[in-house]
């Protein structure tokens, strides 16, 4: 009886090395953790969305950041009565109470876009450097659930492969968003600027997040184990 699970011991060991059986399914775990699944996605939404659309219709800027942050703070208590990270709804909260800080100093209603802009922009110059030096962004969503070893996922040139083009395709709607607002934002066009954040926010961000995952849900690149890497 001993010797029978002495004898099995090794393969037991080893089975966790492909825990995952192809790159894809290793993404597409990693890359649902880090956007807080469908629940995170909507909370980081649901703010930013309210205060844009608040605004378009009142041109009220105290009101649509009073209306915003008060979606927000039902969204953390729920969070909080259930004991459950409020790290989505905080980054919104922050994002939105930025934006309205640099309109109400300034004057100017689309100031209150700058913000985002830049943050957009640094992002976007960071993810780019990342894929033209073959360190991907994605790539370090592997990592991070593998502290021993953080950087064992740049060692599978499947996983380095793979994660340039999902990079390519998660710095899409930045690029695109960019290209759009800098025009308006520099003709002082309030409307269009409010227009393009929602429908050139989460709407075209979902769309890159479905290509990955149509990506990840055809694809089959066997994951190497570390001793073949």
């Amino acid at each position: 009886m001993s010797t029978a699970e002495e004898a099995s011991a090794p393969q037991s060991v080893s089975k966790p090395v492909s825990a995952h059986e192809t790159v894809e399914a290793v993404v597409r775990n990693q890359i649902a953790k880090a956007f807080g699944g469908k629940r995170g996605t909507v909370e980081a939404a649901v703010p930013t969305i309210a205060f844009t659309l608040t605004w378009i219709f009142t041109e009220d800027l105290k009101f649509s950041v009073i209306l915003s942050v008060a979606l927000s703070v039902v969204l953390l208590l729920a969070r909080i009565v259930q004991r459950s990270t409020p790290q989505f709804v905080l980054n919104s909260l922050f994002g939105i109470g930025i934006g309205a800080f640099f309109a109400l100093r300034s004057g100017n209603a689309e100031d209150a876009f700058l913000p985002g802009m830049v943050y957009i922009a640094v992002v976007e110059a960071v993810m780019i450097l990342s894929i033209l030096v073959r360190w991907p962004f994605l790539g370090f969503l592997l990592g991070a659930t593998n502290p021993e070893d953080p950087v064992a996922w740049h060692r599978d040139k499947g996983i380095v492969d793979l994660c340039v083009k999902l990079s390519w395709i998660m710095a899409l709607p930045g690029l695109i968003k960019l290209a759009v607002q800098i025009p308006l934002y520099l003709a002082g066009n309030v409307f269009w600027l409010g227009i393009a954040k929602v429908a050139l926010g989460w709407p075209v961000y979902l769309a890159a997040l479905a290509t990955v995952g149509w990506m990840l849900a055809r694809g089959r690149t066997n994951a190497a184990t570390p001793e073949a890497a």
